[in-house]
């Protein structure tokens, strides 16, 4: 369990692909410095298990629906990626609860520069769109964010069919805004569009259609 606040900025050191499966070591100094074999880190907004340490560098294994599921697998050497040893339960809960079990990948839609902060406009999966709300929170990359808006895309993207109907999630988005320490201390500081990152929901919403659904179904056998 994580809280989406980012202890340090690593940099991938090696990414070692194996027929369906890869092993990823990243250097980081900080974070080395409190992990052991079996601990969970969140690299990129992703939970991995550590394999290994060595010296200031740790390695987790990757699996199949790892590499489906996120960006890992494109990670190059010397990429930036943001990193969040596991939660502690005499911690400070600075963000959201968060998993490390990415939902989908999103794209980069477009940033805004402000003065002091950016807007950054990330494309919302049709699958997941119900559960992200205004105000509510979402993990990009590993990173707390509280929504700013969500557009439920009256208008179908470019690259949509002509006939998609306008609901939720056809061409659905979700905006954040990033202040200067997220700016500063985290890979969205460099996100540009085109790009993908990781995307994590409230997994509160997920519980919440999982019951309310289990209710109504109840319910309905009730009537029969």
């Amino acid at each position: 369990m994580f809280t989406g606040i980012v202890e340090e900025l690593g940099r991938v050191a090696q990414l070692e692909t194996v027929e369906d499966s890869a092993r990823l070591t990243v250097e980081a100094p900080t974070v080395t410095q409190d992990v052991s074999l079996g601990d969970s880190v969140s690299v990129n907004g992703c939970c991995l298990t550590v394999a290994a340490v060595h010296r200031n560098t740790f390695t987790a294994d990757l699996m199949a629906e790892t590499l489906t599921r996120t960006t890992l697998g494109s990670q190059a050497p010397g990429d930036p990626v943001n990193l969040e040893r596991a939660l502690r339960a005499t911690d400070r809960l600075g963000g959201h609860i968060v998993q490390g079990h990415v939902d989908a990948t999103a794209e980069v839609l477009g940033r805004h520069h402000g003065e002091h902060w950016d807007l950054l406009r990330i494309g919302l999966p049709q699958e997941i769109a119900r559960y992200v709300a205004v105000k509510g929170s979402v993990t990009l990359d590993g990173v707390s964010l509280t929504v700013v808006d969500v557009d439920d895309a009256n208008e179908a993207r470019h690259d949509a069919a002509p006939d998609v109907s306008p609901t939720l999630g056809a061409g659905a988005s979700l905006s954040v805004g990033l202040i200067p320490e997220t700016l500063r201390r985290t890979t969205l500081g460099t996100r540009r569009p085109g790009e993908r990152v990781n995307l994590e929901v409230d997994v509160m919403a997920k519980y919440a259609e999982r019951l309310l659904g289990a209710r109504l179904s109840e319910e309905e056998r009730q009537a029969c």
